[in-house]
């Protein structure tokens, strides 16, 4: 008789499923995180892929995994350290050992601990030992055995039964927290429909890893994370390239514009092009160019056209792309470059997050050429952030950056999906053809903009390119004209801070340490600060969202703080650009460059230094 298990309500928890690139653990902790999101939690993932795209199977280099963060209230991280570790081979063992928390549960594999995958993973003898984990919940499972031995019946070939192995370690998680069933066999009834057989092995294998932590000892007692109390609405789980290209096709359809995207796949920003080119009943065009260079181009053209043109990359791209952008400020187009952030420079680290593209999108370009600038900080807000960009693009008549990273692209978080009535409507500047004589670069007094001449209608003829011109639309050389038009250009942007919301600080407006940071960072730095006020600290934050140009109370804000540290993931670009902007603030920094995110403890280590250094 299987013994009843204790149940102990936790508010939230970490779990991370690791193993080799072809062990399914993004799917695994997809699934999980989808449930999780069903049954009411808040949530939080942060999915780790492998550089190397065939790193030798069973080495470090080649481990992937998917760590997801749950609660009953508020999550805004995906967790630093993790309760729970699912590590199908010695690999995943050896790359997150350090990130589990003293007394976790670890749930492996013992079918693959074979002393070829373990010396392969630069172990000696025994994982367990050399990593001195004794002293935790260690679980060894025979998951490979016990799949096998639950699909002996189906007449499937042996590979087909061991990939449906990490549904097994899934079935087991999912009794740990006391998780149903239903969703992932419904998910295998949609994904495999034309492969029942398929469907019905991978249902067999998580019910078996389900009963299986049923029946051992090890795996008492179980936990229980009640939902969150969250707004009413309807919510999806959502990462940030899907929102991205869903706040574009808001966009798209309150400026009563065509979208079009022309871009060049490149990790981590091809999911909006993916997320785009499949929406051709909302009217997208989609161009996947040769090139970076095309890409940007096509999305020109399209702009001058008269559609609402976007194009998406990563820092290698944004470099091809910079040529480009200096010709959309010259003509003065709209139009949105995405930068999807990655561990740089060159190929760098293409699959792990960072933010050290903010330089090249502020100043990447020859001559006098100022962009507007924004930054998403969750995956869920780059929907947001994407609809801001298009609509400053669009009615300032300016090429708009909007940076993300690799850590907002790929994580997920639920979504309160919005209402189309309850966005703003969005106002492109069309030229009147009524008016004569047309002058293609007169301005809006109060934006600067000019207005949007369409091509092939009478009396909007007008000169276009990169030499520049005078407000007739004619080129010239004249010394005056040109200063005149480059302080115009770089006027029109800083007229942007007009429209955008003042920077809000999240708790004191005064205290001992103003926290700053930018960007996909704000989750991590939110947390922390929140635990160091509860812990009787006066610390507050303010995360940037508006770069260039910066919201008009910046300098409001920080003069009624005793010390400001800047956190970036770089090595101190935002600070510099601070230091520019308002060098009249001391700045600290707490900056780090390795291709994954801040530790709550790395801030917190470094505010209560700064409160001890009188």
């Amino acid at each position: 008789m299987t013994k009843k298990s204790e149940v102990i309500e936790r508010e939230e928890v970490v779990i991370r499923f690791s193993g080799d690139s072809g062990d399914g653990m993004q799917l695994t902790g997809t699934l999980f995180s989808d449930t999780a999101a069903l049954f009411g939690n808040d949530i939080s993932t942060f999915p780790d892929y492998p550089a190397e795209i065939r790193a030798p199977q069973g080495t470090v280099g080649g481990v992937s995994g998917f760590q997801v963060h749950l609660g009953h209230s508020e999550i805004n991280t995906p967790g630093d350290f993790s309760d729970v570790l699912v590590a199908m081979n010695p690999a995943a063992l050896k790359a997150n050992a350090r990130w589990i928390k003293p007394g976790g549960t670890i749930i492996y594999d013992e079918d693959n601990f074979s002393a070829k995958n373990i010396e392969k993973a630069g172990y000696e003898k025994d994982p367990i030992k050399e990593e001195k984990l004794e002293s935790y919940n260690v679980i060894p499972a025979p998951i490979s055995t016990m799949v096998k031995e639950a699909l002996k019946d189906l007449g499937m070939d042996p590979k087909s039964v061991v990939r449906t192995k990490n549904m097994f370690a899934l079935g087991m998680v999912y009794w740990l927290f006391d998780r149903k069933l239903q969703y992932t066999e419904d998910y295998f009834e949609k994904k495999f429909k034309n492969k029942p057989g398929v469907a019905k092995a991978n249902k067999i294998a998580l019910r078996a890893g389900y009963y299986y932590a049923e029946t051992i000892e090890a795996l008492h007692p179980t936990y229980k994370i009640l939902p969150a109390e969250i707004a009413k609405g309807t919510y999806r789980n959502i990462n940030g390239n899907t929102a991205t290209a869903w706040g574009f096709l808001a966009a798209a359809e309150k400026s009563g514009l065509e979208l079009f995207i022309g871009s060049y796949p490149i990790t981590p920003a091809t999911g909006i092009l993916e997320e785009l080119a499949a929406r051709k009943d909302l009217g997208v065009k989609s161009f996947q160019a040769e090139d970076e260079i095309a890409g940007i181009c096509t999305s020109l053209g399209a702009s001058f056209a008269g559609d609402l043109a976007v194009t998406s990359t990563s820092g290698p791209g944004l470099a091809l792309k910079s040529e480009a952008i200096g010709l959309a400020v010259m003509t003065e187009l709209p139009i949105v470059i995405v930068n999807v952030q990655r561990g740089g420079p060159s190929t760098g680290l293409p699959t792990k997050t960072e933010q050290a593209d903010l330089m090249q999108a502020l100043y990447g370009r020859n001559g006098e050429c100022p962009v507007v600038v924004i930054a998403s900080s969750t995956p869920s807000d780059c929907f947001h952030f994407a609809f801001e960009a298009a609509r400053i693009a669009l009615e300032h008549m300016t090429p708009v950056l909007l940076l993300s990273d690799s850590y907002l692209a790929n994580g997920t978080e639920p979504w309160k999906i919005p209402a189309m009535k309850d966005l703003p409507k969005i106002n492109p500047p069309f030229a009147d053809r009524t008016t004569t004589p047309f002058l293609p670069y007169k301005r809006d007094e109060e934006s600067l903009a000019r207005s949007w001449a369409i091509p092939g209608i009478a009396g909007l003829e007008h000169r276009i390119g990169g030499l520049e011109k005078t407000i007739k639309g004619t080129v010239s050389y004249t010394p005056e004209n040109h200063e005149l038009m480059v302080n115009l250009r770089a006027g029109k942007v800083e007229r942007v801070a007009n429209e955008i919301p003042d920077l809000k600080v999240h708790g004191p407006i005064s205290g001992d340490i103003l926290v700053v940071g930018w960007g996909g960072s704000f989750g991590y730095l939110i947390t922390a600060v929140r635990e160091l006020q509860e812990e009787g600290h006066k610390v507050s934050l303010v995360n940037f969202n508006f770069i260039n140009p910066l919201p008009k109370n910046v300098k409001e804000i920080f003069r009624k703080f005793k010390k400001i540290v800047v956190c970036e993931l770089n090595s101190g670009q935002f600070a510099d650009y601070l230091r520019i902007k308002h060098q009249e603030f001391t700045y600290e920094q707490l900056n780090k460059v390795q291709g994954i995110p801040f530790t709550i403890k790395d801030i917190k280590e470094k505010c209560i230094k700064m409160l001890e250094d009188k």
